[in-house]
């Protein structure tokens, strides 16, 4: 893990005051093949494009001919933050073994849907039924958008491959990255209160089944299981309120693989929220449950009023309690503290002031996905400059 051990400070977004840890990396491409043909043209043009301010601009190509090549050194050119929009699963999956090929010491991540099944919730007035939402979410897409939301908020050379997963909700990108905790060898804490921040990063103490975002204590040892690693865990060292050591270590074998001079620990949900918020959204969510079931009354909806009490109700004292509740991004707009109908936060949204390059892979659904953009971005775009690779047929529609 590339962590920046000297603590030198890297300018970041207005959104995130902290400085970068692992900043500062350049992009860098592993290939045995050189430009030719029509490519050294393409990139030349496509990277005078973008550094001239160029908002759309089109890379045409048949199949085979090296689009996904010619967009890795586009990227590599122009040294900004990337994301590669698929899709689905299956293609941005291939897009990101190519990149990853491509670019081996840079953070290539893959941010797509995380859920295997899911069952919306409903309700039926007529028969007073209510449908439960269920879902199953995968545990390895669930760490991968973690690593991936981290990239962007910790480094520069990040390329995201991702599907239209990432154009829709995901919390506050200012909450997210205020809820961190940054650990510093030498410093002094309090091993109660550091508890206490894990407990509110939405981690769980598991002292006899340790897994991902899950922590245990043995003494004056604190063990973490980052919500973003996938076989490595950190250790903190604590000799009274001192921290003495920040170990990584593989948590099946025990073995140590690296350590740390700083590191910085993120939440283990996307939609953590500090109690105060959390305090502040349940009055505004009151508030209109109050102006909502009058408007079922006056409609003489009395079943309709009656569920939307009982499910409000329930799910605001599962907020008091625990911070979180079944289809908490129903409440998202008060949680992040947005005004009526402005534009929800997405992943799209952490990324960083230097204009992110933004490439739509060749597929037959590349108009469908620009369509779902535009539906869910607002007045304003989140990239200034896209570049698409697109097959000859769609020169039209441009």
């Amino acid at each position: 893990m590339g962590h920046n051990n000297t603590n030198a400070p890297v300018t970041r977004f207005v959104e995130v005051t902290r400085p970068k840890l692992e900043g500062g990396k350049r992009l860098v491409m592993h290939s045995e093949f050189q430009p030719a043909g029509d490519q050294p043209k393409a990139i030349a043009e496509l990277v005078g494009g973008i550094g001239g301010g160029e908002r759309d601009q089109v890379l045409l190509g048949a199949t085979g001919t090296g689009k996904t090549y010619t967009m890795a050194k586009i990227i590599e050119a122009t040294q900004k933050p990337a994301i590669i929009l698929a899709p689905n699963k299956t293609l941005a999956a291939q897009l990101y073994g190519e990149f990853k090929g491509f670019f081996p010491e840079n953070a290539v991540e893959y941010f797509v849907s995380y859920y295997d099944y899911y069952q919306p919730e409903a309700y039926v007035p007529r028969t007073d039924t209510y449908i439960e939402k269920e879902s199953q979410i995968n545990e390895a897409i669930d760490r991968m958008r973690h690593s991936a939301t981290r990239a962007l908020l910790e480094r520069d050379d990040v390329i995201i491959v991702a599907s239209v997963s990432c154009i829709y909700g995901i919390g506050s990108v200012e909450t997210y990255s205020a809820m961190t905790q940054d650990m510093i060898v030498g410093e002094m804490y309090d091993q109660r209160e550091f508890l206490a921040e894990l407990v509110a990063q939405h981690y769980r103490r598991l002292d006899a089944s340790f897994q991902r975002g899950g922590f245990r204590v043995r003494g004056d040892i604190v063990e973490v299981w980052p919500a973003h690693l996938e076989d490595r865990a950190w250790r903190f060292d604590f000799f009274g309120n001192e921290l003495e050591a920040i170990t990584e270590f593989d948590p099946l074998t025990g073995q140590k693989t690296d350590t740390f001079k700083q590191i910085r620990i993120y939440a283990n949900s996307h939609y953590v929220t500090p109690r105060p918020t959390i305090q502040q959204a349940i009055k505004g969510i009151r508030a209109e449950l109050a102006n909502q079931l009058q408007v079922f009354q006056n409609e003489g909806k009395l079943l309709e009023a009656q569920r939307i009490e009982q499910r409000t109700n329930f799910d605001l004292e599962m907020l008091e309690a625990t911070g979180v509740c079944n289809g908490i991004e129903n409440y998202s707009r008060y949680l992040t503290g947005r005004a009526p109908e402005s534009r929800r936060r997405r992943s799209l949204n952490s990324s960083p002031t230097t204009p992110s390059f933004s490439p739509m892979n060749p597929t037959s659904r590349c108009p469908r996905s620009a369509a779902c953009i535009a539906a869910t971005s607002g007045a304003n775009r989140c990239w200034p400059s896209t570049a698409s690779a697109c097959p000859p047929a769609w020169t039209t529609g441009r």
